[in-house]
């Protein structure tokens, strides 16, 4: 019989080893899946992970990795942070969408004016839309002992009818012929978000993402904020022992991942979404919580798990419309991933030992 036995310390090896092993299970559990969907699993493998970098059309999908990875690593950066506190913001998706909102209201109500100012008044807004939503949560947890995890996951689903009212109504184009939806934000030059080198698939939000990650790195190994973030996660007696503010960490943590979370709207609707609509929301905001353990928590992690991530995103459409996969079996193999990648960290702290005998 075999047993699992606590390890002293977590395992350093496991630790870097368990990304790279869930994501290796993920592959095999995926094809088999896709071979109980009728196709060939190597070839959707292959389609899924080689042909957006290496295909024939690779000089195109290799624009939209960047596109799909802005958002997932601005975002899992802001979850990170909270999830090292043990403040758990589950509701990034609805701050993302707050955020859209925020920042295309104020670029809407100046509109048609022609002003450099009005990118980094939307820009500003959007992540104030984020932060307000993200304080809703935080609030009720610090003031009302209130699991954050379900406040913040209910509130996406307002955030959802909040943004269809805003496309049917407040924000809708007067001169879109009733149809829902803003005026498109990207093809007015005063609040567009282009590309920055064409072809690369980089905007403002993903050179945001990369601030993020180098200022979120310099944050925990140099900022005594930081420090109160590790802290709090490993040992929260010590860090209230410490002088640490629970309440103050929550308000910081979710306040951050909300403005994250709510830029990564932002840039969104002023570039590739284009516009307020119906269905803007792509699940960002969910995904970004398998980046952000698939990168261990850490920023550097974190950005090379969302360009990861980004590929299954860019990948999963190349193979949906080239060999027929449904749309919900990528969505099944991108849970795959956490799943087997939580399965798979009880290995940094858990060693499996054969069962002693007892004494008779």
């Amino acid at each position: 019989m075999l047993t699992l036995e606590k390890r002293p310390n977590p395992s350093r090896f496991w630790n870097w080893a368990t990304p790279v092993l869930a994501v290796v299970l993920t592959m095999l559990a995926g094809g088999l899946m896709f071979a109980l969907l009728g196709k060939n699993p190597v070839e959707a493998i292959r389609t899924i992970f080689w042909d957006p970098l290496f295909g024939e059309f690779a000089w195109y999908f290799r624009g939209q990795l960047l596109v799909k990875a802005g958002p997932l690593i601005l975002i899992a950066v802001g979850l990170s942070l909270g999830f090292r506190a043990g403040v758990w913001n589950i509701g990034a998706e609805g701050q993302y969408m707050m955020g859209a909102i925020f920042g295309a209201a104020a670029g809407l109500a100046l509109y048609p004016t022609d002003s450099r100012l009005i990118f980094p008044l939307m820009v500003a807004a959007g992540a104030f839309g984020g932060w307000i939503w993200a304080m809703i949560p935080a609030i009720l947890r610090t003031k009302f002992r209130t699991n954050e995890i379900l406040v913040s996951l209910l509130l996406v689903y307002v955030a959802q009818s909040i943004m269809a009212s805003m496309a049917l109504g407040a924000l809708r184009n007067p001169q879109g012929g009733g149809f829902p939806g803003s005026r498109n934000l990207s093809q007015w030059p005063s609040s567009a978000n282009p590309e920055l080198i064409a072809g690369t698939g980089m905007h403002w939000g993903v050179v945001a993402a990369f601030a993020a990650v180098i200022a979120a790195y310099i944050l925990l190994q140099r900022h005594i904020l930081g420090f109160q973030i590790r802290l709090a996660g490993q040992a929260p007696r010590a860090a209230r022992f410490a002088g640490v503010s629970p309440n103050r960490l929550v308000l910081m943590c979710m306040g951050i991942s909300g403005a994250l979370a709510g830029l990564a709207g932002l840039f969104e609707v002023t570039g590739p979404a284009g516009q307020i609509s119906i269905d803007f929301a792509q699940g960002y905001g969910f995904t970004a919580i398998i980046v952000a353990f698939l990168g261990r928590l850490n920023p550097v992690g974190i950005l090379l798990a969302g360009l990861l991530m980004a590929l299954t995103y860019v990948g999963g459409d190349n193979a949906s419309t080239n060999l027929g996969l449904p749309a919900a079996s990528i969505q099944a193999f991108q849970g795959m991933l956490l799943f087997f990648l939580l399965a798979v960290d009880l290995l940094s702290n858990y060693r499996i030992r054969p069962r002693r005998k007892e004494a008779a």
